[in-house]
């Protein structure tokens, strides 16, 4: 899984050419990191080998975005207080580039879903959203306005939608099953503010494991 820098790094970095002693600035990128692995529990992050959090990362928090050096980095998931690595992968980040990576599945099958995240500005009275699926258990999904349209269908575990425009306002949510007209979960006061741009991950289980209690509802992250 590839997690994210809980370290806050400078904006740019200055490095010197050869003959001429310009300064080159390289832009850095700006990661998010979700914990979103519903029995799992919480983490430490390391990049480059460097623990970079102060407290454990638990379920389903978010660092919100840091910024971290572009380039390939190495990023390391450990059971928080130990060395034991249960995801390393190496990202290659953009420069100015910005990602949301996810730690999703069960803790026996946890994994790193990296999703490059587009920013654009939405249009006067309008947010951008995009619906990404983390119920392990889950069957695909619809997400619809109650008493009004479907805004992404037919959504499988793993499925991220692209950010899309919807008129700012305050909606009532529902899942579905995919083509159904049954509500599953209902997801009350969803505020979209004009100009805003957010992520509903569908998280937990549908039919929770003894002992567990993270239940199927959802999670709404504010990207800007």
């Amino acid at each position: 899984m590839k997690l994210m820098l809980l370290v806050v790094l400078p904006a740019t970095v200055l490095v010197s050419c050869d003959e001429d002693d310009e300064e080159v600035v390289l832009d850095n990128a700006d990661v998010m990191v979700v914990h979103a692995s519903p029995d799992a529990p919480g983490v430490d992050l390391l990049v480059n080998d460097t623990k970079v959090n102060n407290a454990p990362l638990t379920y389903p928090n978010n660092t919100g975005y840091l910024s971290v050096p572009s380039g390939t980095q190495n990023i390391k998931v450990n059971a928080a207080g130990t060395s034991t690595t249960v995801i390393e992968a190496d990202l290659d980040l953009e420069p100015d580039g910005d990602y949301t990576v996810f730690a999703i599945n069960t803790l026996s099958d946890i994994e790193a879903l990296v999703l490059e995240d587009d920013l654009s500005d939405p249009a006067d009275g309008m947010a951008h959203v995009r619906f990404v699926h983390l119920s392990p258990d889950a069957p695909a999904v619809d997400i619809a306005v109650q008493g009004g349209p479907v805004l992404f269908s037919n959504s499988s575990f793993k499925d991220a939608s692209d950010f899309m425009p919807v008129a700012a306002g305050t909606y009532t949510l529902e899942v579905r099953p995919a083509g159904s007209t049954d509500v599953v979960l209902t997801i009350p006061d969803v505020t979209l503010t004009d100009d805003a741009i957010y992520t509903v991950f569908a998280k937990g289980f549908l039919m929770p494991p003894a002992g567990n209690m993270n239940e199927l509802g959802a999670e709404i992250i504010r990207n800007d």
